[in-house]
């Protein structure tokens, strides 16, 4: 009887080891931005940008939105995706006094690197529209 233990067992341990050969090839695990949370993250990174007082509504959806009360982190902020790429559109308002080009270019730079080291997303193209002058603190 303990040679007939010992010989089970001795099966046992060939099953292990022959089943623990090739595993089967299992997807990779993806991670998906949506378009909601690349825009909030967008939003987010423009804010950070000297100059930059406010964003200004992307859309008539937006400007209701506005008007009722709802500011959100994403607003004036449009992507558009194409497979791994996104284009972005924002929409701002400026401080008065500033140099606009020179705020619009640290804007891009700021989009482009929040979107590729955050998110994983190369920008192709990003579309900054003064869409209103201010001044600061108001």
């Amino acid at each position: 009887m303990a040679q007939k233990r010992s010989e089970t067992r001795g099966e046992a341990r060939q099953e292990k080891r022959g089943s623990s050969g090739a595993q089967p090839s299992l997807p990779r695990d993806r991670v998906t931005v949506t378009n909601e949370a690349l825009s909030t993250l967008i939003g987010l990174a423009a804010h950070e940008v000297p100059g930059i007082i406010g964003m200004a509504p992307a859309n008539l959806r937006e400007g209701i939105k506005r008007i009722l009360g709802a500011r959100r982190a994403d607003e004036g902020v449009e992507v558009s995706r194409q497979g791994e790429t996104a284009a972005v559109d924002l929409y701002v308002a400026v401080a008065y006094g500033v140099n606009i080009p020179a705020v619009a270019q640290s804007v891009r730079e700021r989009v482009l690197y929040a979107a590729k080291a955050f998110a994983g997303v190369e920008v192709t193209r990003v579309g900054v529209h003064i869409a209103g002058v201010g001044r600061a603190g108001r």
